[in-house]
Parts: structure tokens; sequence; C-alpha cells
């Protein structure tokens, strides 16, 4: 099986902004997958997200995945994810709007399903921490039988759904790849459970534990009794990385954008804990020790020191990025823009990237 590197976007749009501030971060992001497939990488994933002023304005990755795809040709397009707990979206919207994306890329989908984790996304839609899982996993099972079966039906806890032909199929047959994105320990071994391909999204975790939890997942998927109608056994999983022509240029470009990205992100999914603070946290429970951690002593050298981080000259990320594969993963998802490394910089970490590490780490 195949070591891919893939590219991964918030779409931070750091503050002040003026009028053209979302436009550049969009447009900047098109030129970078561009680039991006014409020299090497696999896969261009973006999150879901609301509410996150600065950190991420990725809200609509639909309209987005539809522009890319008209720019690209062989590039996978991934949700990283789609949140599927309602009301953030319905699944049967879900399944016509994938399908239509996976018609309109040629079968390049891959898509990524997920919960959040923030209390300003949870609240803001009014969701109960408690019932996102069921909630999820119910949506899932429905967006999988509108994909593959004529005319659907459901009865469910949050959804009745009377016989109707939902429009369009995908394109690949039986359906896109499906995977799920977990922080959790628990969340590998429930991807491998239900047969889904493994997003890890655990920030600041080094090489070495992520290892422990790639095996949790291949451990479950043996066992696996699929939600989809195949298993998807490929896991991934994501880091920040920039890369330029010396170790020192890459520090200076990345350093201040890495510390931000990861103490703001802790701070955001300690929010959940906070907010529940005196109730059960259930799968959630990961969120506690995160709500009350000292991040002053997080520093750019702590999360280099770690492997937490893929920043450097092209030698440095190769040695780097082997790390992570050699932790059992597939695919490493290179977050490239935490937060305000310049776009022209990107655009040179993209270069380098594909000419020197993607040839010598696959």
């Amino acid at each position: 099986m195949s070591f891919d590197l893939g590219m991964f976007y918030e779409i931070p749009v750091p503050a002040p902004w003026n009028p053209r501030s979302e436009y550049d971060a969009y447009h900047n992001v098109v030129a970078q997958a561009v680039l991006g497939e014409e020299v090497g990488f696999s896969h261009f994933w973006t999150v879901e997200h609301h509410f996150l002023s600065e950190f991420s304005h990725c809200s609509a990755p639909e309209v987005l995945y539809g522009f890319i795809a008209a720019k690209t040709k062989r590039m996978k397009i991934g949700h990283g994810v789609r949140l599927l707990p309602f009301p953030y979206n319905h699944p049967i919207r879900v399944a016509e709007m994938s399908a239509a994306l996976d018609i309109l890329c040629d079968g390049r989908l891959e898509f990524g399903t997920g919960r959040s984790s923030t209390r300003a996304e949870l609240e803001g839609f009014g969701i109960d921490p408690q019932q996102t899982r069921d909630l999820w996993e119910e949506a899932l099972r429905i967006v999988v039988g509108a994909w593959t079966e004529e005319t659907f039906e459901w009865q469910g806890k949050t959804f009745q759904i009377p016989k109707r032909s939902v429009h369009p199929k995908p394109i690949q047959d039986p359906h896109p790849p499906i995977w799920m994105a977990t922080s959790s320990p628990e969340g590998h071994a429930v991807a491998g459970k239900l047969g889904l391909g493994l997003l890890s999204f655990t920030i600041g975790v080094p090489p070495a534990e992520l290892a422990f939890r790639i095996q949790l997942y291949r451990d479950a998927l043996k066992e696996a009794k699929p939600i989809g109608k195949f298993v998807n056994p490929r896991a991934a999983a994501f880091t920040m990385v920039h890369c330029a022509d010396t170790d020192e240029q890459a520090k200076r470009e990345a350093a201040e954008s890495v510390v931000w990205y990861f103490k703001k992100s802790i701070s955001l999914i300690g929010s959940l804990a906070a907010w529940q603070e005196g109730k059960e946290l259930g799968s959630y429970s990961y969120t506690a020790g995160l709500k009350d951690m000292s991040l002053d002593s997080f520093s750019f050298e702590l999360l280099d020191d770690m492997d937490a981080i893929i920043v450097g000259s092209p030698e440095k990320c190769i040695e780097k990025v082997n790390k992570y594969k050699e932790a059992g993963i597939d695919q490493l998802l290179c977050l490239l823009n935490p937060y305000n490394i310049p776009h022209k910089s990107v655009m040179r970490s993209v270069e380098l990237l594909g000419k020197h590490v993607i040839p010598a780490v696959r």
C-alpha cells in the first residue's frame, strides 16, 4: 500500500481583516492546491468549521471542492470532515451534495465524517454533546443508504424519511471511500470497528504515541462490521508542515503560526469541557485534560523536539515524515498554513515538498 502526502487546510484568516482578507485566503488556497497537484500531492482536504474567527473560515467546504475539482484532474478531494450531527447538515442533503461532487470531480471524492468538538460550534447549532456520536452514526447510515438504494426510507431515532428516490448517485461504485475523524484513543477503535478509514486528528501527539493509536485502529479493523458497503482500511494523520530552503528560514517563517495554532486548538477543544463542567463528558472525556492545561511552556522548540511538527529544510522534513510513516499511517495530512505563513512561503513549501520530500518517502 502506498504512502501519500495530502494537503490539509483550515483556511485561517488572521486579524485585522480588510474587505479582501477572506477573498485572498480562499484564492491563495486554490493556487496552492493547483501547484500541489502538479508536484505530486495525492489529496486535498479541508475542515468544516463554524464561528471560529481567525482559526478557520472554512464553513462551506462543498463549494470550495467544486471549484478545486474544476481546477485539478488527478488529486483526490477529501471532506476533512463533513459534520454529520444534525442540524449541521441534513443527511439527505449531505448524500446529494457529495454525490454531485463525486460526479463532477470524476470519482475523486474521499468522504471524511466527524462530530465536532468545540463549544462555539455545538452550542451555536444547538447540539447536545451527549448525542453527537449517535447523531453522527445515524446520519452516516442514512447517507450510505441514500447513495446505494434505488429507493430509500428510514425510521430512526432522529430521522423519519418516507420512501424516496435520492438523486444523484455517486459515480464511484458502490460509493466513495468513507473516513472518520477522531482525536481520542477510543475513537480510533470505533473507526476500525465500523470499517472506516481513520483521520487521526491528534494535535501535538508525537509519532510514538501516534503509533499506539494507529495500532488500536488496526486491531479493531480485524473485527470490522463496516457501516459502508466495504472496508476502507487506510489510516491518515495530520500535523503542521512547513518546508523552506534551510531550517533557519523554515523556523522564521512558521514558528509563530505553529505555536499559535497549537495553543488555539487546545483552547477551542478545552472549551467543550469547560462548557460541560459538572456533566458526564462521555465520548468527549479526552477534552477534560485540555480545559486547564497550562500552555505557557509550549514553544516551537518543544514541539519540534517532540516531532509533533514538521518544519525545516527538505532533509529535515524527510527525516520527520519518515517517523510518521513508521508509525503506521498510509497518508500524512500536511497542514500547510496553520495561521499566517505568507502565501509566497507556502507556495515555496509546496514546491520543495513536491520536489524533494514526496519522492523520498514514497
